[in-house]
């Protein structure tokens, strides 16, 4: 599916500079931040209150200006344009990036306009005030005047549990962007996406009035989810992954099922373990966890949900319910 990513859902990645700080429980098991200590002799230079963000290399910088170039010629090829999740190993809407850098970003995105620039933030409250504040750097008046991201821009919120989405979906939809989108990875808990938003109510007629939803009339174009990877990765339960995918469904939002990540239920782990293996079972509202014994009665019954077996990303796969979910919005079919 993608170029030159392993990323389930983009085409390229792509990281004007490296570094970041937890902002919430997604957070806690940052895997940019992990890899950053990897390759920095075991320590997070660029990570963590105070610490320097790292700006990427000129020749790092040119490689959406060649994924423009061949943008005909991957149109001809896959009937879309091509996809760029921007700022992996950090957030473009970070409080601690020298607002020129954000700056000439945006110049970035404005010389490639055959790329769908995806920008994902854990930070959703802060692009608006950054957008005017680039607006000024740029001396776009009118951007200033009437903030909104560039036509080629999709913007997205990352969500892992309900106090996150009541809190930062009505600001992601007041972003005047193509298209919204959500990324609910690692999903720490079950979210109801039909609740309702702030805004005037809809008349059904006959005097009758609801809330607006937010999936359905109110702007949600595209909806991610997935487990945690990783060392200490937290399970997901299947219930929450099936809730959201029916959400969707019901809505005519599309859904795209990324991973389980470490944790799968027993019919994505290739039936009964051969090992000790640790296991996860859902009771009062939490996980336990235990060690499962090779030839133990509880091996036999690896497809009993909610029990969730760790047998690691790769075998655990993408699977929901027997297929895969790879929907994407109509945006990434429009011609360049």
């Amino acid at each position: 599916m993608s170029e030159n990513s392993k990323i389930e859902w983009t085409d390229h990645t792509f990281n004007p500079w490296e570094g970041c700080q937890k902002v919430g429980p997604g957070c806690d098991h940052c895997y940019a931040e992990t890899r950053n200590a990897r390759f920095s002799g075991g320590t997070a230079v660029n990570w963590g209150p105070g610490a320097p963000r790292r700006r990427t290399s000129l020749a790092n910088w040119r490689k959406p200006v060649a994924w423009n170039a061949a943008h005909a010629e991957f149109f001809a090829t896959h009937g879309r344009r091509q996809r760029v999740f921007c700022a992996s190993l950090a957030d473009v809407f970070d409080n601690a990036i020298d607002p020129t850098w954000r700056r000439d970003l945006f110049d970035l995105i404005a010389q490639t306009p055959a790329l769908d620039w995806l920008l994902l933030t854990k930070r959703i409250g802060n692009v608006m005030s950054m957008v005017s504040e680039t607006a000024q750097y740029q001396f776009d008046l009118e951007c200033l005047q009437n903030p909104r991201m560039p036509e080629n821009v999709w913007i997205g919120a990352t969500i892992v549990n309900q106090e996150e989405a009541d809190r930062d979906i009505p600001k992601l939809l007041k972003v005047p962007a193509k298209v919204h989108f959500l990324s609910m990875e690692p999903l720490l808990g079950p979210v109801d996406l039909e609740r309702p938003m702030p805004g005037p109510d809809l008349d059904q007629g006959g005097g009758g009035r609801i809330c607006q939803p937010w999936m359905i009339q109110s702007g949600i174009d595209w909806v991610i989810v997935g487990g945690e990877s990783g060392r200490d990765a937290r399970p997901i339960h299947p219930e929450w992954a099936r809730g959201i995918r029916d959400q969707c469904e019901a809505a005519g939002v599309p859904f795209l099922f990324k991973q389980w990540g470490e944790w799968a239920p027993g019919e994505n782990c290739g039936g009964p373990m051969k090992r000790s293996e640790r296991v996860a079972d859902w009771w009062n509202d939490e996980w336990e966890f235990s060690t499962m014994t090779p030839g133990s009665a509880a091996e036999m019954h690896v497809d009993d949900e909610p029990v969730v077996y760790r047998c690691g990303k790769k075998v655990a796969g993408r699977m929901l319910d027997g297929r895969t979910h790879d929907e994407f919005p109509r945006a990434a079919h429009r011609a360049s």
